[in-house]
């Protein structure tokens, strides 16, 4: 049996072509995920340990967050380092924002650069990639990133801001890799001798200490001789210790992105699954006669199960490996496309690791013994009589209470988790119940496929029964003729459609309500605002668009922060604000009115109301800065989305309880009439004098978006793609075989009268309907899952429905469907009448 085995792959090289390629893309996308995060890790670990090579030692602030924009090492503590008995050498990191001034005289950046210190000799583990270090107080570096997104040059002259926006003049006689610092890779930084950067930055202790050790000191001696001297609250680390946090803490990004790739890998090994199935259970069906000469001839049922099972196991083991090639090449090439990209990644060469190789072949041959196991157990139940038969019969499929009543289950108890997590809160939680719920119901659509294939497939072939004539009508009954085999074939293609379905139902439902809460929110033409969201503008900004013709409404808003609480009642910290603004503009509230708003009264948020226990008609104590604690009226209750602080003041009582604070922001509207570029020139003039305040435009923010959810919708969908792609070979591989277990009765067809071009017109039809099934099927339940999904946002979801997209699904899987008949019709249309009917 097992030469016989191996002589039919052999006589039957390209009957399997299909499948094995099918488990080659699942395999490699898995071993591709593998190797994309093995490599990333690895380059993290050794790019962390040749820094902390130059180090022995790493003082770093408490791991409870106290850090923030207080000092976690003072001063004082490195020289009690400096002084420990071993130290050769303790320099502070220095870290704040230090905004870069562009050439157009404004903030470089939607947020200020930071402002870092570069320490002298061994300890500086900063990558200067052109010029050098700064070594005097005038002079600094930038990094390479913002340097030429910003024009500068070295020698240079560059503009940077302290924290207290006064403006110094630098040269730069340097460029710096920021490495692996994300924070750095987003915002930019520019480098400093130790003592400018505490003088830029407002900062009056250390980030971290770097300690080199004496000649002859270990690391373990004098971490344990830093930390006592530290004292408790610090993390004291030798420089090992410190290289293997850093690449964990790392490496957490690196999991992340592993367990969402490989969710992608999941959906493309089920497909492959159900095409392996597929074919194996097509194979057992022509090869009935051939079963059963071998069990004429002496072959047990245990035999012929062997025999499938080890065709499955070496069309498995030769596909894993093939596609462990694949994902290698994968994963390469994922790395050089986020080099090309200047993703902040660490170089390194692909890696392919002992575990990489285990998982890659242990999928690849579970998901294909496994997949073939069922058909495997059918070719056991062949009698040795159905050798005399002349030829294979077509297998009755008949709906069964046993898999009436699974649907059944399957459905209802999806539609019930589905149902719960709708009633639950919006939210996280929400969306993985209804997500399981939805899994349960398409598992339900999964197993009740062949009963409804029959009637979909009459209705996707209704126009193709008129349109194509006899080629036609006959393709529509042999879609119909086996519901089993072409409900199996088109669900491989109904995972990649309702996938893609569902993201663009969320995508677009997501882009609705986000515009229309931020038409809510940002109900302005533009807005004015500092780089630094916590620091204010001048008042002089907002008197001064009122003074321009082309604007029609100016709102400034000033905030601050003071303990709130009932009257009577200790308070916490909240926002408190107040607003100035030209007589049309009326805040949004959900209880009260404007007009009430007048000294001794406030509002407060919904949010607030809720915490407090008071609403309108209520009273709320304020700690103010000149008043001390006052007491005041609720006349109203503010939206959410009104972009009000948690209590709001009159102007002028707000001035008077705390004085000197400027504007947090200023929104704009131009007049009807006027071209939004001159307005948007005369706001920008009247802000051009002050670098840190930028105007942004509704236009904008929604530009920002629609870009950052399209970049998401062509990475999911590139990603679910492979899904798509298999699915088609599925498609592809079911005609072909049932090309060949048709042979005698397409020679008949065409004896009877049917041309070449006809019999390639029936098939082409038939794999347009079954990718139209597919489509229609995917399509629906995509809806219906992005529905939900969608539900499960926010309170207030925008629905929509891309339209054009779902067309645009069904247009694209039906010609599919065509382009994957078109090499089995070919070979169908070329076969010889006479030999055909000999065959049979």
């Amino acid at each position: 049996m097992l030469r016989t085995t191996l002589a039919g792959l052999r006589a039957h090289r390209l009957r399997l072509a299909l499948t094995a390629l099918a488990i080659a893309l699942g395999v490699g996308f898995i071993a591709g995920t593998f190797v994309l995060t093995d490599t990333i890790e690895k380059g993290f670990t050794q790019t962390f340990s040749a820094a902390a090579d130059k180090i022995d030692v790493a003082v770093l602030p408490p791991a409870d967050g106290t850090a923030g924009k207080v000092p976690a090492i003072p001063e004082a503590t490195l020289e009690k380092i400096r002084a420990v008995d071993g130290v050769a050498d303790a320099q502070g990191l220095v870290r704040g924002t230090s905004a870069l001034i562009g050439k157009d005289g404004k903030a470089a950046g939607d947020f200020p650069t930071a402002g870092i210190s570069l320490p002298q000799g061994r300890l500086n583990r900063t990558a200067i990639v052109s010029g050098a270090a700064p070594a005097t107080p005038t002079q600094v570096v930038l990094d390479e990133g913002t340097a030429r997104t910003r024009g500068f040059k070295v020698g240079d002259t560059v503009t940077v801001l302290d924290h207290e926006n006064t403006q110094h003049r630098f040269t730069l006689v340097g460029l710096f890799d920021v490495g692996l610092d994300q924070e750095l890779g987003y915002t930019g930084a520019v480098g400093y001798t130790t003592a400018t950067a505490k003088a830029m930055t407002g900062e009056q202790g250390y980030r971290e200490v770097d300690v080199a050790a004496a000649e002859g000191v270990t690391q373990e001696r004098l971490r344990d001789a830093v930390a006592a001297v530290a004292g408790p609250g610090y993390r004291v680390a030798t420089g090992e210790e410190y290289a293997t946090a850093m690449a964990d803490a790392n490496g957490a990004d690196t999991a992340f992105l592993t367990m969402g790739l490989l969710l992608f890998g999941v959906v493309a090994m089920f497909v492959a699954t159900l095409v392996i199935y597929n074919t194996f259970n097509i194979l057992v069906a022509q090869r009935t006669r051939e079963m059963a000469l071998l069990r004429c001839i002496g072959a047990t049922r245990g035999q012929v199960f062997g025999s499938i099972l080890l065709e499955s196991t070496v069309v498995g083991l030769l596909s894993s490996v093939l596609g462990l090639l694949l994902g290698y090449g994968m994963g390469a090439g994922a790395l050089g496309v986020l080099a090309a990209f200047d993703a902040p990644l660490p170089a390194a060469a692909a890696e392919l690791t002992p575990r990489t190789i285990g998982i890659g072949l242990l999928v690849g041959l579970v998901v294909t013994v496994g997949a073939a196991l069922l058909p495997a157990r059918s070719a056991t139940k062949v009698a040795p009589i159905a050798a005399l038969r002349s030829q294979v019969e077509e297998q009755t499929f008949r709906a069964g209470l046993l898999r009436m009543i699974a649907a059944a289950l399957f459905t209802l108890a999806g539609a019930g988790t589905t149902v719960a997590g709708l009633t639950m809160e919006a939210g996280e939680t929400a969306l993985v119940v209804v997500m399981a719920g939805s899994s349960l119901v398409f598992l339900g659509v999964l197993v009740l496929g062949p009963v409804i294939v029959r009637p979909l497939s009459a209705f996707a072939g209704w126009v193709p029964a008129r349109l194509f004539g006899v080629p036609g009508r006959l393709a529509v009954d042999n879609s119909r003729r086996n519901p089993k085999r072409s409900a199996t074939t088109t669900v491989a293609l109904t995972v990649g459609v309702t996938l893609m379905t569902v993201i663009s139902v969320v995508t677009v439902t997501a882009r609705e309500t986000y515009t229309r809460q931020l038409d809510e929110q940002f109900p302005v033409d533009y807005m004015v605002q500092t780089q630094e969201r916590d620091s204010s503008l001048p008042r002089s900004i907002a008197e001064s668009l009122r003074a321009r013709p082309e604007l029609a409404s100016v709102v400034a808003f000033r905030e601050t922060s003071a303990e709130v609480g009932k009257a009577g009642e200790r308070g916490r910290k909240h926002g408190v604000g107040a607003f100035s603004a030209d007589s049309g503009y009326v805040p949004k509230l959900d209880a009260g009115s404007p007009d009430l708003l007048k000294p001794g009264t406030a509002f407060v948020s919904d949010e607030l109301s809720e915490v407090l226990k008071v609403g309108a008609g209520g009273r709320i104590a304020v700690r103010t800065a000149e008043a001390g604690r006052v007491e005041l009226s609720i006349v109203g209750v503010s939206d959410r989305d009104s972009g009000l602080p948690a209590v709001t003041l009159a102007e002028q009582e707000f001035d008077r309880y705390f004085t000197g604070v400027g504007d947090s922001r200023v929104m704009v509207n131009y007049r009807d009439g006027i071209d939004p570029d001159r307005a948007l020139k005369a706001i920008e003039a009247v802000a051009q004098p002050y670098p840190t305040a930028k105007v942004i435009s509704s236009t904008e923010v929604r530009g920002q978006f629609d870009e950052a959810l399209d970049m998401m919708l062509m990475i999911i969908t590139g990603l679910l793609g492979l899904a798509v792609l298999i699915s088609l070979l599925g498609i592809a591989n079911t005609l072909s075989l049932s090309v060949h277990e048709r042979t005698r009765e397409s020679a008949l067809l065409r004896a009877l009268g049917l041309t070449r071009p006809q019999l390639r017109r029936m098939l082409s039809v038939e794999a347009l309907i079954l990718g139209l099934i597919g489509a229609l099927v995917g399509v629906v339940l995509g809806i219906v899952f992005g529905w939900v999904a969608t539900q499960t946002m926010s309170d207030d979801v925008a629905f929509r429905l891309p339209v054009p997209q779902i067309l645009a699904f069904m247009a694209l899987s039906g010609l599919a469907g065509v382009l994957a008949a078109v090499l089995p019709a070919r070979r169908a249309a070329r076969a010889s009448i006479v030999d055909s009917l000999a065959s049979g």
